[in-house]
Parts: structure tokens; C-alpha cells; sequence
């Protein structure tokens, strides 16, 4: 039975865990040693497969090189993508992208080994993409697309996706991390041959205080258990995961109040909001050839439950109580897919072919409690959602001849929901989305891509379900989404590259945040078009050199009113520009490490423009040093420049005591963390 982690206690299975790593460890030293699978591929060599100018592959050692001061931010290795917070560690990370403000995940798919992350119509947000349970150290090979052109991408899509795998085997290791704002982190892990495959285990304990007044206090747990059998032509695995975490949590306040004095740069005004999270998993995967092609399948099952609560609006609802909420919710997700490979040829011309079929099955039971420093005082509203989906995809890429080829890819997904609780009904619906590419080679160093397509996103069902209730047509179950780029891919040099992209995408309906409620909710119609520049320099031999610059145009298609009265075309917290430059030291000798900047540029935060967040830009570094005894010695600085900036800024009503009954409209803000040191020590057996 799991032991509460409330009180600095851990899941009792984290023993079960540590007893499996030193099995392990234990057998290793009676076998072959097994070495970590380093993935070759590199991120500028994709001419000649790739189906546009904004897709790539991160390979293993730019995740392990990457300065990420949370987990989420490895994913800042997608060229464009800033990966920041606007509450508490535990809590999902904000993401952004494209001229896109994808709050917890909305637009942004992120798989993990083989398992989708982002959640439907969930408790906070859609598409709500929470990668805490992520174990950096076994994460490998990064795929990323860019915009609805992509068959076998669909839910959440349609702006990005991101896949990373983990990996079957890792070197036996031990390591402990302290630093700065009451950070410690010890991960352990370890891998073993076995009769007829490997086996694998690892487990990461980390606890975070941050530098805010009231402690995040954050802890968290991950143990996974993975066994894998087979080579690269036939083979399976199966990988058991487990979290759990419980934090509290300083989210967005009201400037006024940190400018009366009413509470400091790092303060709350109700320091009882927080979380708990606990997340369970069980996935397999299975590859083999089949007949001229390869077979991909898998499968998953998942466990989710999490509370969080928030207090955004203080005293606007609730007069005498405040306006605390917590929003929980109980989930199981089940699903898998399988996925064929076949190249051929067809009235002489040599064809790719890919086929595939997805589904998925959620079972949630939701609520929204109001609460008083985490008290519950009365039930606002109470959802039990059964909501599934099936998918049907295919793609024919044909060489017509060695310098054109076109690719044509077609997608139907089916959605069917079902809500029996406050916002009863039932909703469904079939999207078709047909997609295509052309792209001609210009020579063997550069190639020319010419893409469109339509994706789109799910809705939460209650937002369906409850216009419906009212007589109103509401949001639609799958909002389309329909974009094209053209872009170039250019090898300059053996050791430079880049990638040119110019993009538009509309939404049928953009999600937006609804503060009042803390959750994503359906709006209205948007546009963004946007360029996009990435370049790749392996200067020396042990020194690679990366750097991305977006800038995007985002627009409602109609004025809109933001809630506070201001009316206007502007998409709220979409930034203008993003941009990020990374510098990476590979096999230098004992050395190794990464330094990044990251760039978000300002963006308007009332639909009419007059008023904007500022963005920032942040340094941040990591040094490591390996000694021939096994034995690694790290170092990372975060913030290096201590630059004072907000991470996240909203504009919203609230209202503090002894304010008008109708609110003030403030901006509300997240503080960008103080400079932050942690230092690193382990062993490799």
C-alpha cells in the first residue's frame, strides 16, 4: 500500500525499486559490461527524408549537454520552444511556440515512449501535458514535427509535436545533486543482461523549496522498471513507471499587491495553494518485419490523479471566504496503435508507404471543490467523462524522380464522449484531414519544401455538452485547424547547416485561459503567420554551435472582448519573437557541458495591445568532468546574469479586500527564478 508522501515520506515502492538497482548492479559485476546506446543520427542530417523544412531529430548528447533547470525544459531543444512556469514545480510546465501561448500543452503533443502525455478534457487545461514523471537520464532520441502535415500526428498536433523513447540499457550509476534554494536530487540506475533480453531500473528523488516566501516545498518521486528483448528488426519491451509528487505552489499574483506592499516580489496572497499528483504506468512496444515492410505496435495504460489548488481571483467571487478551488480529477487512459512501413514500387516509380491505426480510452471523474487554505466549503461542480477515440491514417511518399518527390497523407479520427455529471450529455464527431508536401532537391546539399495540411485539437467535452444544455452551438468537439509552409533545408558546409520557414496556421477556435475558472476554455477564431531561422555549426571537432530565431504575427479573426473590456484582435500572451542559441562541448577529453540563451520576446497581454508583457532573456550553463575511476563531477548555473524578469504575466480581473464588488483589472505575475547554483557528484560502476 503507498505510503503518504505528505509529510517527506516516499510510495512504498521506491524500496521495491532501490532493492532491483542493487540486484542489478549486483549481477553486472558478474557480466559484461553493457554500454549506453548513443544515438548517431545528427539534426542536420535530414536531407532527403524529411517531409518539411521544420521537423528534425535532437540527438542523445544535446539532451544530456542541455542546461534544463526543470525536466520540461529538455524539450527547449525544439528549436522555437520555451518551456517555462507560472506556479509551482509540480504543476505542468507553460509551454510556447510559434506565436503560440500552448499553456500546459494545448497544440503541443508530447509523447513518452510510446504513450501520449497531454490529457483530455482535464481538471486545469486541455491537452494538459505534465513531465514530471520524465527521468531525464533515460530519455533518448527527440523527434519533433511542426504544424498539421503530418499523417500519423494527430490530437493536439497541430502546432507541434514531440517524441522522445528511453532507452533499453544504462551504464549502473549512482548520483546526488544539491544546490541552491533547498534543491537536492539523488537518481540511481542501472541495467543487466538477462537470458534472452536486459533489464532495466531506475530511480530519481528529488525536493525543491524555490525562492519564494512561502516554500514550494516540492517532492517528488519516480521509480521505472523496464525490460526489453530483440534487435532493431524484431523486438519488444515493456516499462513500468511510476510518480508521485505533492507541492505547494506561488502562482501569478496581482502586481498592485506586490506594489502596495502587500506581499514581496516572491510572496502569495494565499500561500495554501499547492498539488498532488500521483501517475502510474504500464506500456509495451513491438517491432518485426513483415513481409517487405516493418510492423510497429503498442500499447499502454495509464493511472492519473491530481489535485491542485488555486486561488487567481482572491476575493471576487467569495467576498468573505475567497475564491480558493480545487480542481481533482481521477483518470485511466488506455490505448495503443500499430503502425506499417513498406517501400515499393509502383508504375516504376519507388514509393514510401505508411499506414496506422490509434486508439484511445478515457475514464475521468472530475470536480471542482471551493475551498478555504485547502478546506473544502461546498462542491461547485462534479463530471464523470467517458471519452474514446479511433484513428485511421496513411501516407505514400513518391520518388518521381532523384530530385522530386511529393508526399500525400490522409487522416480520419473519430471522437465519441460522454458526460454524466454536471455538464451531462453527449457529443461526438468525425474529422477528415487531408495533408501533402512537395519537395524538390535542389542539389545533394540543399532541398526546397512546399507543405499544407489541416489538423486540429479536441475540446474539453464540457464546454460541448454545456452549450448544448443551453440551446447554444458552443465549441465544437474537434476544432480544425488548417495551415501550409514553404521552407528550405541547406547544407552549406559539411559542418553547417540551416533550415529557412515561412508558416501561416488557422484555428477554428483558439484555446484560451480563463482565469475565473483556472482552466482553457474555447474562444474564438485565430490566424499567425510567422518565419522561422535555425542553423547548426559543428566548429571544432569537441564544439557544436545551434541558434533559432521565430517571429510570428498571431490575430483573432474578430475583435474580441478579453473580459476586462478591452476589444481588439490580439491573442493574448502569444509572443511576438522567440529566439535561443545553445553552444555544446562534446568528448573534450574528461570535459563536457552546455551553455544556452533563451529569448521570449514581449507579447500583448489585453486583446487591444495596450497592455503588454515584457519577455526577458535568460543564460543558463552546465560543466561536467569525468574521471577515468568512474567517478563525475558536475556543475550547473542557472539565470546566470540574475536577470530580473517575470516568467509568465496574465491581465485579469480580481479583486482584493476592500476593493469595488466588480474587481480591479491587474497584471498578474510569475517571477523568472534568481540566479541558482547545484552542484553534482556520481558514480558510474
Amino acid at each position: 500500500m503507498p505510503v503518504s508522501i505528505e509529510g517527506r515520506t516516499w510510495n512504498g515502492c521506491a524500496f521495491l525499486v532501490v532493492g532491483i538497482l542493487l540486484s542489478l548492479n549486483a549481477r553486472a559485476q558478474n557480466a559484461d559490461t553493457i554500454e549506453t546506446v548513443t544515438v548517431t543520427a545528427e539534426r542536420r542530417q535530414l536531407l532527403g527524408t524529411a517531409l518539411t523544412s521544420s521537423q528534425g531529430v535532437v540527438v542523445d548528447d544535446e539532451l544530456t549537454l542541455t542546461p534544463a533547470f526543470r525536466v520540461g525544459q529538455m524539450l527547449e531543444t525544439v528549436p522555437g520552444l520555451v518551456v517555462t512556469s507560472h506556479s509551482g514545480e509540480g504543476k505542468a510546465n507553460q509551454y510556447l511556440l510559434r506565436g503560440f501561448n500552448l499553456d500546459h500543452g494545448t497544440d503541443l503533443a508530447v509523447g513518452v515512449d510510446g504513450m501520449p502525455v497531454n490529457e483530455r478534457s482535464h481538471a486545469h487545461g486541455q491537452g494538459y501535458a505534465d513531465l514530471n514523471f520524465l527521468v531525464p537520464e533515460l530519455a533518448v532520441d527527440e523527434r519533433f514535427t511542426k504544424g498539421p502535415y503530418f499523417a500519423e500526428k494527430g490530437d493536439f498536433s497541430s502546432v507541434g509535436s514531440v517524441d522522445l523513447s528511453y532507452r533499453d540499457t544504462i551504464n549502473d550509476q549512482a548520483e546526488l545533486s544539491v544546490g541552491s534554494q533547498g534543491f537536492e536530487r539523488l537518481f540511481s540506475a542501472g541495467s543487466a543482461e538477462t537470458s534472452d533480453g536486459v533489464m532495466l531500473g531506475a530511480l530519481e528523488l528529488q525536493h525543491y523549496d524555490g525562492p519564494w516566501v512561502h516554500a514550494d516545498d516540492q517532492r517528488k518521486l519516480n521509480a521505472v522498471l523496464r525490460y526489453s528483448a530483440g534487435d532493431e528488426q524484431d523486438g519488444y519491451s515493456v516499462t513500468g513507471m511510476y510518480y508521485g509528487g505533492v507541492w505547494n505552489a506561488t502562482t501569478d499574483q496581482p502586481q498592485r499587491a506586490i506594489g502596495e506592499g502587500l506581499i514581496s516580489r516572491f510572496g502569495s496572497l494565499d500561500p495554501s495553494d499547492g498539488g498532488q499528483a500521483q501517475r502510474y504506468s504500464l506500456s509495451g512496444q513491438y517491432h518485426a518485419a513483415l513481409g517487405p515492410g516493418e510492423l510497429k505496435a503498442n500499447a499502454y495504460a495509464i493511472a492519473n490523479r491530481l489535485t491542485l489548488w488555486n486561488d487567481f481571483t482572491h476575493f471576487l467571487i467569495d467576498p468573505l471566504n475567497g475564491d480558493q478551488e480545487a480542481q481533482t480529477e481521477n483518470r485511466l487512459t488506455l490505448g495503443g496503435g500499430a503502425h506499417y512501413d513498406e517501400t515499393d514500387a509502383i508504375l516504376g516509380f519507388a514509393n514510401d508507404l505508411t499506414a496506422g491505426v490509434e486508439t484511445r480510452y478515457d475514464n475521468v471523474h472530475l470536480a471542482h471543490l471551493h475551498t478555504k487554505d485547502r478546506i473544502f466549503l461546498a462542491l461547485t461542480d462534479r463530471d464523470r467523462i467517458q471519452e474514446s477515440s479511433i484513428s485511421g491514417y496513411a501516407q505514400l511518399t513518391t520518388h518521381w524522380t532523384g530530385w522530386l518527390r511529393s508526399v500525400l497523407g490522409v487522416r480520419e479520427d473519430y471522437f465519441n464522449a460522454q458526460d454524466g455529471g454536471t455538464n451531462h450529455g453527449h457529443a461526438e464527431q468525425d474529422l477528415f484531414q487531408p495533408k501533402g508536401s512537395l519537395i524538390a532537391t535542389l542539389s545533394p546539399d540543399a532541398e526546397l519544401y512546399l507543405s499544407a495540411g489541416r489538423g486540429f485539437h479536441s475540446d474539453d467535452v464540457r464546454g460541448v455538452t454545456q452549450a448544448a444544455q443551453h440551446g447554444l452551438s458552443g465549441a465544437p468537439l474537434l476544432a480544425r485547424s488548417t495551415g501550409w509552409e514553404a521552407g528550405m533545408r541547406e547544407q552549406f558546409l559539411p559542418n553547417l547547416s540551416a533550415t529557412l520557414t515561412a508558416f501561416e496556421i488557422q484555428f477554428q477556435s483558439e484555446l484560451t485561459y480563463d482565469p475565473d475558472i483556472g482552466q482553457t476554455s474555447a474562444g474564438p477564431p485565430s490566424r499567425r503567420r510567422g518565419i522561422e531561422l535555425n542553423t547548426t555549426w559543428q566548429a571544432l571537432e569537441w564544439l557544436e554551435l545551434y541558434g533559432s530565431i521565430a517571429a510570428s504575427n498571431a490575430r483573432y479573426t474578430q475583435s474580441t472582448d478579453d473580459g476586462t473590456g478591452h476589444i481588439g484582435r490580439f491573442i493574448p500572451n502569444a509572443p511576438d519573437a522567440v529566439a535561443s542559441f545553445a553552444a555544446y562541448i562534446k568528448d573534450l577529453g574528461p570535459w563536457g557541458g552546455g551553455l544556452d540563451y533563451r529569448y521570449l520576446g514581449a507579447y500583448p497581454l489585453s486583446s487591444d495591445d495596450r497592455v503588454r508583457g515584457k519577455g526577458y532573456g535568460e543564460w543558463n550553463a552546465e560543466i561536467g568532468y569525468t574521471l577515468q575511476t568512474g567517478w563525475k563531477l558536475g556543475m550547473g548555473v542557472y539565470n546566470i546574469l540574475n536577470t530580473r524578469a517575470n516568467a509568465a504575466e496574465f491581465w485579469y480581473i480580481d479583486r482584493l479586500p476592500g476593493e469595488p464588488a466588480g474587481g480591479v483589472a491587474d497584471v498578474h505575475v510569475h517571477p523568472l527564478e534568481p540566479v541558482s547554483v547545484r552542484f553534482t557528484i556520481g558514480k558510474a560502476f
